[in-house]
């Protein structure tokens, strides 16, 4: 059953959306970024509180805010190469039982302490089931993609200074 839940939407709340108008094949490549590097995309799998309805759009909808509030503190943003924007508002059709988190402490991710373990990159089969994004004996919820995740951005961020500091020869 689907229903109106404006009762998510807390003053000040942001939550990161896909753009109406985008290509599923977009939304699907971005669905499988945001799961592989730090949204908790338990709740769109089959059987979870979130899984209908089955689109990829809603299902982008998801994921892209459990990113965007995951990622937030370390430099993610809700961009998605320019598949999801923000918005005060979640989504009108979600489903009943189904909570869209509001803030990093609700979505369900970042409770291991954090490491700087290298992630395995999403899985590259040529029949990789129904789960969107990967195998489904390879599934995860996606924190131990956020430490590392943490560690390529302090390498960045450190490429980045050097570079600034030293200058273009």
């Amino acid at each position: 059953m689907i229903t109106h839940h404006f009762i998510f939407s807390q003053l000040g709340a942001i939550y990161c959306i896909s753009k109406d108008g985008v290509d599923n094949d977009e939304l699907q490549k971005a669905l499988d970024y945001a799961c592989g590097f730090g949204a908790d995309c338990g709740p769109i799998q089959p059987n979870g509180p979130c899984f209908e309805p089955n689109t990829v759009k809603d299902h982008c909808n998801y994921a892209f805010n459990s990113y965007y509030l995951n990622m937030q503190s370390v430099g993610g943003t809700c961009h998605f190469a320019g598949a999801a924007t923000t918005t005060p508002t979640p989504p009108t059709n979600i489903p009943s039982g189904c909570v869209y988190p509001t803030s990093s402490s609700d979505s369900g991710v970042g409770t291991t302490p954090p490491s700087f373990d290298i992630p395995t990159p999403p899985s590259t089969d040529t029949n990789p089931g129904t789960i969107f994004g990967t195998n489904a004996s390879k599934l995860r919820n996606g924190s131990s993609s956020i430490k590392g995740t943490k560690a390529m951005l302090l390498m960045l961020i450190v490429v980045v200074m050097s570079w600034l500091t030293l200058g273009p020869k």
